[in-house]
């Protein structure tokens, strides 16, 4: 029976992580990643994966890939010549966003630019009120007087984005038949596709990101099948969406805005498998790389999801700093903390790490890539959690006497050696991420002390047992292909799209057959998008209503089983929102009518069912191979750690912290207040030390 072969690839800001499964053996390998031609990355990546199976790219059957190129798109402004096209009266939503004030108490408070200047904004006369009625029609000859003016401005993408367009769409689609027959060149995005829900701001925004970075996405996916396919894998290529699910590289040229954060989702979906494996329901998902960390939690074996998240936060975990994208996505905290992030001292004399980060090019100071600045990874080498030589397997040599000087010169303003200066810069970007994963929790009403962490990413088992000292948890697992989570993630998504309509309905005056026929319209929709990946795949449909009280500014997500949603019922939607808030909020708001704004209907493919893993057998004490002085943060000094190659240990071996697990893709450090143990599938499974 032949196997099937399939490979994940996750673009990060300083790592290209490649998983190839042949069957159920993987193979993986780390390329730095290079930013002017992304692909040259993956197709590095891919040979070297090959040559460790012993096949030929031709040999492979699928590619799932993740990137972070759309978010770093625009949060650098680096997307192309666009325009927005609105209705008279509303040129400025995307400048006067929704007039609240982050930061209440700040006179200075800068809030973000605009993705498009004044300048590029355009209107057309016409309206259609909030019940999808024409008020004032819009006139074809003005389409096309506008399309014959901004023809000479050389834009290259076109947002449209009309009042109350979710509703009824007519208008939109006339001004882009006018604009496909006068500027066919010219990319188009319609708010009526690409984010059919209400609230102007949060639509309009999230179509002119849409139509900023479709062109860089659409030449990069082009050009990434090109290659893959010179190099002799002519296999079909699906992308990662920011919900958790794999769309068709089609879907994703056409709604690029959907792949934003689809790299950290894919780490989500790899934690929630591992979730599942270890019967886990109350999870924190920590993946740290080389650019950014990222906190997720998981109930229940299944990310917690949102409608709307921010890209490119001004003010660091402030809501409303950012740039709002209204698309489905996972719900997580990415805060600027990784590997490359870059440490200097503010006028306070305070160490201060991130966002900005040294990437891959020129890297940490450790890298000998020319860079000269301090970054985490060079705190991480001085304190001894890193072996010089043996850095993502051999293929970069560490510098620690670089590493030493530039932390040297951080450490000078404050009086500190390298050394210190290290364990300064570590404190501060770990109570960082900490920070974070607080400010997350007590948002979503959870305790972390009752849950457990599961850490990946090439960066995070060298910081995740310390935060776990922060933060009061108990138990973290590590899991095996940790370095390359997100990648291995990729290979566990379903297949999946979500469609969303905003359709305004009172449950006093609840239309039963209307709720019936819309979200029957949604379900054949969302799977038609799924069908366009899996043609034969069993399809099921997960429905959810957006409810609030009357007057009140934000809704909660309610779910329906699919025979809810075919024998809609006002009763039943009431007691399922009502037992839903007073879970949130404690209690029930009497002599209030609830409304419901938005409907989604996600299509997904079934998922293998995961095993739930078997108790562990008995095992002995790991031998070290060597020991080397690693800093402990509870003593500020350096204590002999063991070092043990992960791959010598068998299940149920244990070894005491302090302690350094290693392996090519990642290193494990074990803190001299717990215990690593592993598991019968490899997972390191760290617990606090018991007296």
């Amino acid at each position: 029976m032949q196997q099937h072969i399939r490979m994940g690839v996750d673009i990060g800001g300083t790592f290209t992580d490649v998983v190839l499964e042949v069957g159920d053996a993987p193979y993986s390998t780390k390329v730095l990643t290079t930013y002017a031609a992304p692909e040259n990355a993956i197709i590095e990546g891919m040979h070297q994966v090959c040559d460790k199976a012993g096949i030929k790219p031709s040999q492979i059957d699928q590619i799932i890939h993740g990137t972070t190129l759309a978010t770093n798109a625009l949060i650098e402004r680096r997307g192309a010549k666009t325009a927005l096209i609105t209705t008279e009266g509303f040129r400025d939503v995307t400048e006067m966003r929704t007039e609240s004030r982050f930061e209440q108490y700040d006179l200075n408070l800068q809030l973000p630019e605009p993705l498009l200047p004044r300048q590029h904004r355009f209107t057309l006369k016409e309206r259609i009120d909030a019940r999808g009625d024409v008020l004032v029609a819009l006139d074809r000859a003005d389409v096309e007087t506008l399309a014959d003016e901004m023809a000479s401005y050389g834009f290259e993408s076109i947002a449209i984005g009309l009042l109350h367009a979710y509703l009824n769409d007519s208008h939109e689609r006339m001004i882009r038949e006018v604009f496909a027959q006068k500027l066919p060149d010219v990319m188009i995005s319609l708010s009526s596709e690409v984010s059919p829900q209400m609230r102007e701001y949060e639509r309009f925004n999230t179509t002119v990101a849409n139509a900023y970075i479709k062109p860089l996405m659409k030449s990069y996916l082009g050009r990434l099948k090109g290659r893959l396919t010179n190099e002799g894998a002519a296999c079909p290529i699906f992308l990662m969406h920011s919900g958790g699910g794999i769309i068709s590289l089609e879907s994703a040229a056409e709604f690029p805005v959907r792949l934003v954060e689809s790299g950290p989702a894919g780490g989500a979906v790899f934690a929630a498998d591992i979730a599942a494996r270890y019967g886990l329901n109350k999870v924190l998902s920590f993946d740290m790389g080389g650019t950014t960390a990222k906190i997720c939690l998981i109930k229940n074996q299944t990310p917690k999801t949102a409608r709307v998240f921010e890209v490119a936060r001004t003010y660091r975990f402030k809501k409303g700093s950012g740039m709002p994208i209204s698309i489905p996505v996972i719900d997580m905290v990415e805060i600027g903390a990784g590997g490359g992030s870059l440490a200097h001292v503010d006028a306070m004399r305070q160490i201060r790490v991130g966002p900005e980060s040294a990437g891959s090019e020129p890297g940490p100071a450790c890298y000998g890539r020319g860079g000269a600045r301090p970054a985490v990874t060079d705190a991480d080498l001085t304190l001894g959690k890193l072996d010089p030589d043996h850095f993502a397997g051999g293929a970069i040599k560490l510098d620690a006497a670089a590493a030493s000087q530039a932390l040297g010169t951080l450490g000078a303003p404050l009086e500190m050696d390298a050394q210190m200066a290290a364990f300064g810069l570590a404190e501060v970007v770990d109570e960082n991420m900490a920070n974070a994963a607080r400010v997350h929790a007590v948002e979503n009403g959870e305790d972390l002390a009752n849950y457990t962490m599961i850490a990946f990413g090439g960066a995070a088992p060298l910081h995740a047992g310390r935060l776990c000292e922060k933060l009061g948890i108990d138990r973290l697992l590590v899991p095996t292909g940790a370095g390359v989570g997100s990648a291995i993630g990729f290979l566990r998504a379903p297949f999946s799209f979500e469609a969303t309509r905003s359709v305004y309905m009172k449950l006093s005056g609840f239309a039963p057959q209307v709720v019936k026929t819309l979200l029957a319209e949604m379900e054949a929709e969302a799977t038609g998008f799924v069908r366009t990946c899996d043609a034969d795949a069993p399809i099921k449909a997960e429905f959810k209503v957006y409810m609030r009280y009357t007057g009140q500014g934000w809704e909660i997500p309610i779910s329906l089983t699919p025979e809810q949603a075919q024998t809609p019922d006002a009763a039943e939607f009431l007691a399922l929102f009502e037992a839903d808030y007073t879970t949130l909020f404690g209690r029930t708001v009497a002599g209030m009518d609830v409304e419901i704004t938005v409907w989604a209907v996600n299509a997904t493919t079934e998922v293998a069912a995961v095993e739930t893993l078997g108790a562990t057998p008995g095992g002995k004490g790991a031998v070290s191979v060597n020991t080397r002085a690693l800093f402990d943060p509870i003593k500020g000094a350096p204590s002999a750690a063991a070092i043990v190659p992960r791959a010598a240990l068998c299940a149920g071996d244990w070894v005491a912290g302090p302690a350094l697990i290693t392996e090519d893709e990642t290193t494990i450090v074990v803190p001299a207040s717990r215990t690593a143990t592993a598991r019968p599938d490899g997972t390191i499974d760290i617990t606090e030390k018991r007296t």
